[in-house]
């Protein structure tokens, strides 16, 4: 099946399963769109969702932000992982914010990824989901689908993102981005997973990718009365082997 056909039968199966994703990362306007994707970096978007609302309460303008300095901003996000380098950033780019954008999120690019702690997957989802800009976002769980699918070589993200604008429709790309992302949560997750089962991977995924990841799933448990029973029949055949040999 060609990648094209791949991605028009892909895009009906999300469509049907999630016709209106919402934004998983609770939010209020760009700013704080902002700060939780900023957030959610090596964090779940569960616990990001925690712990904004106890943030935006001491600050959700970049005025308010500016004033709280970086250890107590470090001190309120620390359960999302990677403190000390995520409220540098967020404290930095609040001043730069009100320095060069009158206090306002840029809505480019160019803009978005001077900021400090902003790359290219924060800035397209800023740019798509706040802006309604043309984006779509590739973060590492995409990035793992898109190459379990076949719609990408899976060699970088950058390459994926590429391939996926290729394969979808522009006005699709915001909505595509959401859905992947809930697809991979509820049906398709990393490890463990069976591809002959799922709705997309048991077509989508060639014959060697289902054999190359059967092979890493781990073993079933074997019952512990079967586990002793094999034991046991070890140890006959070493004490036996033992005999012969004095023998």
């Amino acid at each position: 099946m060609k990648r094209s056909d791949k991605a028009l039968r892909i895009g009906s199966i999300l469509d049907e399963l999630y016709p209106l994703p919402p934004i998983p990362l609770e939010h209020d306007d760009p700013y704080t769109l902002l700060i939780a994707v900023l957030l959610s970096a090596q964090c779940t978007d569960e616990r990001v969702n925690r712990i904004t609302p106890l943030l935006f309460a001491r600050a959700s303008t970049p005025e308010a932000m500016r004033k709280l300095s970086v250890d107590a901003i470090r001190e309120i996000i620390r359960p999302c992982g990677l403190s000390p380098a995520k409220s540098r950033a967020i404290h930095r780019l609040s001043e730069m914010l009100i320095e060069q954008h009158g206090g306002r999120v840029p809505d480019s690019f160019e803009a978005l990824e001077a900021l400090p702690g902003v790359g290219h997957k924060t800035a397209s989802v800023v740019m798509c989901q706040a802006f309604g800009r043309s984006a779509f976002p590739v973060d590492t769980h995409i990035h793992r689908l898109a190459a379990r699918w076949g719609l990408s070589t899976g060699r970088n993200v950058e390459q994926t993102e590429r391939d996926l604008k290729q394969l979808f429709a522009e006005d699709t790309w915001s909505r595509r981005h959401l859905q992947i992302i809930y697809f991979g949560r509820e049906h398709c997750p990393a490890r463990s997973h069976d591809l002959a089962a799922c709705p997309i991977c048991s077509w989508a995924a060639s014959g060697a990718r289902k054999r190359e990841e059967a092979s890493r799933r781990p073993a079933a448990k074997q019952p512990a009365k079967a586990v002793k029973k094999k034991a046991a029949a070890k140890t006959v055949r070493v004490r036996r082997a033992g005999s012969r040999r004095a023998d």
